[in-house]
């Protein structure tokens, strides 16, 4: 007897860039994920709250609420989220999961799309999450880096 397939990975997707933000909406659905997008961390932090997902690809540079302020808020909710950072700054910032809150980091690049479908099937391989943030029990990126 056939297993009914798995639903689909449920993905909120949220970059300022619109040119940007269709193209991942795209190749996603077209490898399977169910895509949910938002032009704005603010809008993402909207959407977010009155939905669930199982993932969260985000860019780190955009309006008021960039990034990072989105990562912190989800973080400091039960959610058991998954998260993708996409930017071209991540070497040059010196960002890491730790720093970020991010599950995953990805340099926007060539390679980008290869690298997030590798990330986004790993991380939705993985357990969810038991806890919101880090293994200290504190919301992940909480921490500062003390590095000048």
């Amino acid at each position: 007897m056939k297993r009914d397939p798995a639903p689909a990975t449920r993905i909120l997707l949220v970059d300022n860039n619109a040119r940007g933000l269709t193209a991942r909406k795209v190749i996603l659905i077209e490898n399977g994920y169910d895509i949910v997008t938002a032009l704005s961390g603010e809008e993402g932090w909207e959407i977010f709250q009155q939905q669930q997902f199982d993932m969260v690809v985000t860019d780190l540079r955009m309006g008021a609420m960039d990034g990072l302020e989105l990562i912190r808020r989800i973080r400091g909710t039960e959610s058991p989220v998954r998260i993708v950072m996409l930017s071209g700054y991540i070497e040059c910032l010196g960002l890491t999961p730790e720093s970020s809150g991010a599950d995953e980091l990805i340099n926007k690049s060539d390679k980008e799309v290869p690298q997030l479908l590798r990330a986004i099937r790993r991380l939705a391989a993985q357990p969810r999450r038991r806890k919101p943030g880090s293994q200290r029990g504190g919301p992940a990126g909480s921490k500062r880096a003390t590095a000048g």
